[in-house]
């Protein structure tokens, strides 16, 4: 197996799979500003074609938006959702999170990665999202381990050489994390980060790290060999700092992060930037949305990441309703312009 994991330092820091989030666009702008420090690496079609700038941080590795497999299977929904599958290699090594319910539409998506030239797949078993549990995926597989060993067992029989690793919670209604894990780590997965809450907490209260500390030690109880599955912990990881305690409290191989790195695409560098550097990667990051997506997505879905990279400073609100008004790349770049004037 071509398990890349195997090759990471310790800690790992990853970027999680956000929907309509965490497209191509986004991981560029966290390719640029975490592991290159804001080097300017791209060129005017979102390549990279400078080999000379000098990697300063994370993240280790990168997730995908999280995909369907129903949909990658269908020949209506290929290509629509092939455009989320699309990355530069300068994002490697990077990960395609899936999610469905089908074991043998796993293993097709599965032989699809490995085509497409990803590094590793990742099983959504965490999503609490109505939506996806309706069709008996994401979160809802902690109330069916069985299915849930067989998705796994299909997509390790589709992926080939690629690593296959799972993504999931402390449980479904309330915390089974032991048994829940044993039904995972009989699969061998070659990693499992644990989101520290249960389905039905979703995102409310505290990430409870203290549990995830203990699916460390039932890993390492279960396979004390070099070769065990790695485990990441997951929720509430506010920065770079906090995260290298959630690693020393909990003992982890590594952290994901999700939400803090909305807005953020410096997080994983430490830096913070100022109030002119956060509003010039507002411009470029929607200028970049609108040459990867022009045509195959709505502009809208930017108004969440302008939401995100304006606040805490005088006129932030102001902003912000401006932005959530323009409908180009044109048009941001504009107002961002006036309100640095």
């Amino acid at each position: 197996m071509n398990n890349f994991w195997r090759k990471l330092k310790k800690p790992i820091f990853a970027s999680a799979a956000m929907s309509e989030v965490t497209d191509e666009a986004f991981r560029l702008m966290l390719v640029k500003y975490s592991r290159y420090g804001g080097a300017d690496v791209l060129d005017e079609d979102g390549k990279f074609t400078r080999r000379s700038a000098k990697r300063v941080g994370g993240p280790d590795v990168i997730w995908t938006e999280f995909v369907s497999c129903d949909g990658l299977c269908s020949r209506a929904g290929k290509p629509k959702l092939l455009i989320d599958l699309k990355y530069s290699k300068k994002e490697k090594p990077i990960v395609v999170q899936l999610f469905g319910s089908k074991p043998d539409n796993f293993y097709k998506c599965a032989e699809m990665a490995g085509e497409l030239g990803f590094d590793g797949i990742d099983i959504n078993m965490g999503c609490p999202h109505k939506k996806i549990e309706k069709q008996g995926a994401g979160a809802a597989l902690i109330k069916n381990p069985k299915l849930a060993q067989e998705i796994i067992l299909a997509t390790k029989q589709g992926a080939g050489k690629l690593p296959v690793s799972v993504k999931t919670r402390l449980g479904y209604k309330t915390n089974i994390l032991k048994d829940w894990l044993g039904y995972l780590l009989e699969t061998e997965p070659a990693a499992i980060t644990i989101h520290g809450r249960t389905r039905s907490e979703k995102s409310g209260p505290p990430a409870h790290w203290n549990e995830i500390a203990k699916a460390v030690e039932i890993v390492k109880k279960y396979d004390s060999s070099a070769n065990r599955p790695l485990v990441l912990g997951n929720g509430d990881v506010k920065d770079m700092e906090d995260a290298r305690e959630k690693i020393k409290i909990s003992g982890v191989d590594g952290v994901m992060v999700g939400r803090a790195l909305i807005g953020n695409p410096w997080f994983f560098s430490g830096k913070t930037p100022d109030i002119k550097e956060r509003l010039i990667a507002v411009a470029e990051h929607a200028e970049l949305f609108e040459k990867i997506f022009k045509g195959k997505k709505r502009f809208e879905e930017m108004y969440k990441h302008f939401a995100a990279y304006c606040h805490g400073f005088d006129g932030a609100k102001d902003l912000r309703i401006k932005l959530m008004r323009v409908k180009s790349a044109r048009e941001t770049d504009k107002v961002i312009k006036d309100f640095l004037r």
